[in-house]
Formats: structure tokens, C-alpha cells, sequence
């Protein structure tokens, strides 16, 4: 089995720097470019299976990369963004930076120290909630020898990875950063077991645009 784990597109709120999470934003007209520029660089791909956040902006990037596709694609909470309670809306960058928003800052600067509002959830229930989703796919018989497509988001994409380096420390959580968007990485399962082939590939000729908080 092969998965290719791919991050949404860009929104209106990534270009803003506004925290997401649960807040079901649509990509923008640069998201919907980035995932046909990825559609491209998978066309040789024959997928069996696809899976995706409900979210309309992971939803859709998979919609672009299946484009033309007998394809089935199955919405999964498991893969859903993480929830960032009453952080969600806020601006965490640039000249717009909210001023209550130096708590949320610690996701991505202190994470081991990180403290959910509101609703919102912990690193850890999201790794092991990622974790699930990756065990039952991997342990899937109907799935072995196929190639799967995993559409989701940047903290979600990062806990899964995690999940298959065996990198469950919290405070390391971004120790490879956050995966661009349209950002691909392929792993390879071999008895129920995966393993990173390749990762965060890209196929836009765009330069890359690196998160950065503060």
C-alpha cells in the first residue's frame, strides 16, 4: 500500500494568518491553482482510494486532484484539522497580529507548553486521533496493494507524519516545520507498517511560503 498524504491548498485565511482550525474556509483562486499544479504532478498516479477531511478546503483540493477520476473519496473526522477553540478567526501574524492571540503563539513556538481554549483540542488527543486513522487505514486488507490519497491539513498532516516516524514527543511536534501548502508526502506499508518514502514534495513552480508566527 502506498498513501499520499497531501496538505489543502491556500486560503483566504492562510494568506491572512488567521488560526483555522474547525472553521470551514474555502480554498481562494491561488489554493484551487496550487492543487491543479499538484493534479499535474500526479496524473501518472493511479489511485484506488481517497480520503479526505470534511473540510471544504481539503475536500476540494482532493476534488481537484481526482478531477477526471472514477474515484471513490471518503470523508473521515480522523484526518480533520486540529481544533483550536476560541483561537479560531484570529490573526497571529503581520501588522493584523491580534493581541490576545500570544497563547495560540505557543502552538507553534512552545508546543510541549501549549494550552487549548474553549473547545479546542490537545496535541496529544490529535496525535492519537491521527494515529486511529492511520492505524485502521494501514490495517485495511481491502486497501492492501493500493494506492490511497489522505487530503488534510498542516497540524493534522504533521500529526499523522509524526505518528509514522514514531515522533510522539510534543514538544518536537514541528521539528520538520509545517508542511507547505499542496505539500505531498508518499508512505510505503509494508504488513500494516509505514514508513516514509517521500516527503513534502512539491509541484507548483511557485516559491514555497514558509509559515513564520511573530
Amino acid at each position: 500500500m502506498e498513501l499520499y498524504i497531501v496538505r489543502h491548498g491556500e486560503t483566504d485565511w492562510n494568506q491572512a494568518r488567521r488560526v483555522q482550525g474547525f472553521s470551514d474556509i474555502p480554498l481562494n483562486e491561488y489554493g484551487r491553482h496550487l492543487a491543479r499544479e499538484t493534479a499535474q504532478g500526479l496524473r501518472n498516479v493511479s489511485f484506488d482510494a481517497a480520503y479526505t477531511s470534511p473540510l471544504i478546503r481539503a475536500k476540494e483540493t482532493a476534488q481537484i486532484i481526482l478531477a477526471g477520476r472514477d474515484v471513490p473519496l471518503m470523508e473521515d473526522d480522523g484526518i480533520k484539522e486540529m481544533c483550536f477553540g476560541a483561537y479560531e478567526g484570529m490573526c497571529i501574524s503581520g501588522e493584523h497580529m491580534d493581541r490576545e492571540s500570544a497563547g495560540f503563539q505557543r502552538f507553534f513556538q512552545d508546543t510541549a507548553n501549549y494550552v487549548p481554549v474553549g473547545q479546542g483540542e490537545t496535541v496529544e488527543h490529535l496525535l492519537n486521533r491521527t494515529g486511529a486513522f492511520l492505524k485502521r487505514i494501514c490495517s485495511d486488507k481491502q486497501l492492501q496493494d493500493k494506492r490511497v490519497l489522505i487530503a488534510t491539513h498542516g497540524a493534522a498532516m504533521t500529526a499523522l507524519l509524526n505518528n509514522i516516524k514514531g515522533n510522539l514527543e510534543i514538544g518536537e511536534f514541528w521539528k520538520k516545520g509545517v508542511p507547505a501548502n499542496c505539500a505531498v508526502t508518499i508512505a510505503e506499508v509494508t504488513d500494516g507498517i509505514p514508513g516514509i518514502k517521500e516527503e513534502n514534495l512539491i509541484f507548483y513552480k511557485e516559491p514555497v511560503k514558509s509559515w513564520k508566527v511573530g
